[in-house]
């Protein structure tokens, strides 16, 4: 089972950057396709951001794109998201997710993911 621990949420102001990371338990971690999925209060959990194994494929949800990027070093086990320019709107708990399945998905929806981490939260003042 694989473990995933997110880190390097916080307080912010409005403009101001972030940058989370998300380290896994296990060695396998360059076999799984990550992302990055958040969920403010009262709303349901939404795709962020995805990365391939090797890290040159990478998807944004259009909310995000041109402001935040996800990567990963799989030497290090961790994937990271960083955001730039952050809103007020950004403020959720944000989760990291893995998927150890081999093969064509829609990866931007949360079933398809096999593990996930205990959230971290950002919050965005104006």
């Amino acid at each position: 089972q694989v473990q995933l621990v997110e880190s390097g949420g916080g307080l912010v102001q409005a403009g101001d950057s972030l940058r989370l990371s998300c380290t896994a338990s296990d060695r396998g971690f360059s076999t799984l396709r990550m992302a990055w999925f958040r969920q403010a209060p009262g709303k349901e959990r939404e795709f962020v951001a995805r990365i391939s194994r090797s890290g040159d494929s990478t998807d944004y949800a259009d909310s995000v794109k041109g402001r935040f990027t996800i990567s990963r070093d799989n030497a290090k086990n961790t994937v990271y998201l960083q955001m730039n320019s952050l809103k007020p709107e950004d403020t959720a708990v944000y989760y990291c997710a893995g998927r150890g399945k081999i093969g064509i998905a829609a990866f931007r929806s949360i079933s398809v993911y096999d593990y996930w981490g205990q959230g971290t939260q950002v919050t965005v003042s104006s």
